[in-house]
């Protein structure tokens, strides 16, 4: 599956009279994934049941919950660590330095590097493809998958290059 993105022109804020640039920005589709979709995902890959990686999920969201709120980080091995910062308010000595300065705090994430998106793998299970969701659309009699404009291979097949051969007359 690719990843589909679409063409943003922005003008860079710090320059008054800036040119409009065009960058790829990612997005998100459909639905987002919940813990029911990550448990019924796991269960077909191993022999756990529904409910037992249900309640794993669900355990495991609130001891890493107690555990931010207790000033811990959370390192998931393999995945990254989970830790807390603060959006505050500074002050202009040590002592009117409070908790009243904090506005809001966040949740980080910083990937491991097994999760980390890597644009240069050539392994199957760790390329990342892309989706244009500006290209033209080819017609359908053209056959090819909307969004390729010839591109190469999108990795999707088996290599065996199925389908039937263009016509060499036409």
């Amino acid at each position: 599956m690719a990843i589909p993105f679409k063409r943003m022109g922005r003008k860079d804020p710090r320059e008054v009279d800036g040119v409009v640039k065009y960058h790829p920005q990612l997005v998100t589709q459909g639905q987002s994934v919940d813990l029911d979709k990550l448990a019924y995902t796991m269960k077909e890959k191993s022999s756990l049941s529904l409910g037992d990686i249900q309640s794993v999920l669900t355990n495991l969201v609130e001891a890493m919950r107690a555990a931010l709120f207790d000033g811990k980080s959370v390192n998931i091995r393999d995945f990254g660590v989970f830790s807390l910062s603060a959006t505050t308010l500074g002050a202009d000595t040590k002592e009117e330095c409070t908790m009243k300065n904090i506005r809001s705090v966040n949740i980080n994430f910083r990937p491991s590097s097994s999760v980390r998106p890597n644009l240069t793998s050539t392994r199957a299970g760790e390329k990342i493809e892309f989706l244009d969701l500006d290209a033209p659309k080819k017609k359908k009699t053209e056959g090819g998958d909307p969004g390729d404009e010839g591109g190469g291979d999108s990795g999707g097949g088996n290599g065996d290059g199925g389908g039937e051969a263009p016509d060499p007359a036409a």
